[in-house]
């Protein structure tokens, strides 16, 4: 059994321990709201946006078809964007993430070059059999804003034009509530037009007046629209690390604090044993001289 001052050191350095774990959840919880504000704020503008370019997809019809973003590229691989975190400490994030990952990989059947943002998704890959094209490492993740996710979609856009890849995916975590974030894999391109309807859940039927033409119109809105839901797409991730980075730190401070309670209780035990000791060899010195 430990001696008192060995647990006196451990309830200190559990102490320590608690206090820099309360402070990371504190700073954790403050950017998960900030980031949380910035994925809420851009859903409106998302939804618009995807309810533009399904109205265009109806009104061209069958002209939709010969739109190169609306149909399968002349390639054979697959291009992915996988994001995760520049950081640990947030618990089952990344390796939730990598694991849908590697499911989705085993299934995929084609071949697939990789795009990374992300310190710890870049590392697990680069030490394994991945393909990986480009790690974004500038700006970093947190540092990202609409202008980064445009030239990245950008960069998605162009080698998908250019007749090497069949289609483009992305890999990163959605957001959906503060102790709910789920990691998907979802096609970025082709874009597909019966899944732009049923994701803008389409309810205006009247004609509406196009000028100067849908096709037009069609070519300066999708790429909007590509780096909008590349932007969502990092911003939710963003969220969704900071959400699970606030439960870690959350559930580390309980296991601490629980943990400190106990070492203080074997402490107490302890010390109250060699006091009662200590009064008894009093005792029986006392007795020992009549």
């Amino acid at each position: 059994m430990a001696g008192i001052k060995e647990l006196r050191g451990r309830i200190t350095s559990v102490g320590n321990i608690r206090q820099i774990t309360r402070a990371m959840e504190m700073v954790a919880t403050t950017k998960l709201r900030r980031f949380q504000d910035r994925a809420v704020s851009s859903r409106p503008y998302s939804q618009e946006i995807t309810g533009l370019v399904a109205r265009l997809c109806r009104v061209l019809g069958d002209g939709a078809a010969n739109q190169p973003l609306l149909r399968p590229g002349a390639g054979e691989k697959t291009l992915a964007l996988v994001v995760t975190s520049d950081r640990g400490l947030c618990g089952a994030y990344n390796s939730n993430l990598l694991r849908v990952l590697e499911i989705w990989r085993k299934k995929h059947g084609r071949a697939v070059d990789y795009m990374v943002y992300g310190r710890k998704g870049f590392g697990y890959m680069d030490r394994r059999d991945f393909e990986i094209t480009r790690y974004i490492k500038e700006p970093g993740l947190e540092l990202t804003d609409y202008r980064s996710a445009a030239i990245s979609a950008r960069m998605l856009a162009r080698e998908f034009l250019s007749g090497k890849y069949r289609d483009v995916v992305l890999v990163f975590t959605a957001f959906e509530s503060m102790v709910r974030y789920k990691p998907q894999v979802v096609t970025l391109l082709p874009v597909s037009p019966d899944e732009l309807l049923s994701e803008a859940e389409e309810t205006r039927k009247s004609e509406t007046l196009l000028e100067p033409d849908a096709g037009q119109i069609f070519d300066s809105l999708v790429p909007r629209y590509l780096e909008t839901r590349v932007y969502n797409a990092l911003l939710e991730s963003l969220t969704s690390e900071y959400a699970s980075r606030r439960f870690a730190m959350t559930n580390a401070t309980d296991a601490a604090s629980e943990m400190r309670h106990e070492l203080r209780g074997k402490y107490n035990k302890l010390r109250q044993e060699k006091i009662t000791k200590e009064l008894l060899d009093i005792v029986g010195g006392v007795e020992a001289l009549k």
